[in-house]
């Protein structure tokens, strides 16, 4: 059995999540999304927000969770965004707004979910609107 540092454990998180980003932006970007932005961060402020882009005429911020899935588990990734992780990426788009004063838009909170397996291709799910800026 192999045992793995906690920092190499964060690596090997990091590296899933840059990979499962990747797969998504050209998953949506398929489905027709333009991206105005990537891994935004606003200045002296907690948060990010891994997408923005427009879909249609709507400007979506999009979380992305990714998981590599081992054995039968069945955890779904977008289970994972938290009413604590809702709220941080709403104060942050409403943060990236402003900063590029954006006024009157319509927008919304996306979510893709990616289940990686070995040897499989990955499995994406997007949830359009997946939660309100009204939490």
């Amino acid at each position: 059995m192999e045992s793995f540092s906690d920092e190499e454990r964060k690596q090997e998180a990091r590296r899933t999540g840059v990979r499962g980003e990747t797969y998504a932006y050209w998953y949506l970007r398929r489905q027709g999304y333009v991206f105005v932005a990537r891994n935004y961060t606003p200045r002296g402020a907690k948060g990010e927000i891994d997408l923005v882009g427009y879909d249609g005429k709507t400007l979506a911020f999009v979380e992305v969770r990714t998981r590599t899935v081992r054995g039968d588990a069945t955890a779904l990734p977008e289970l994972s965004v938290t009413r604590e992780k809702q709220h941080l990426v709403i104060r942050t788009a409403q943060r990236f707004l402003a900063e590029r004063h954006i006024g009157n838009c319509s927008c919304r909170f996306d979510v893709v979910a990616i289940d990686n397996r070995a040897g499989q291709p990955p499995v994406a799910r997007l949830h359009k609107d997946a939660f309100s800026p009204q939490i």
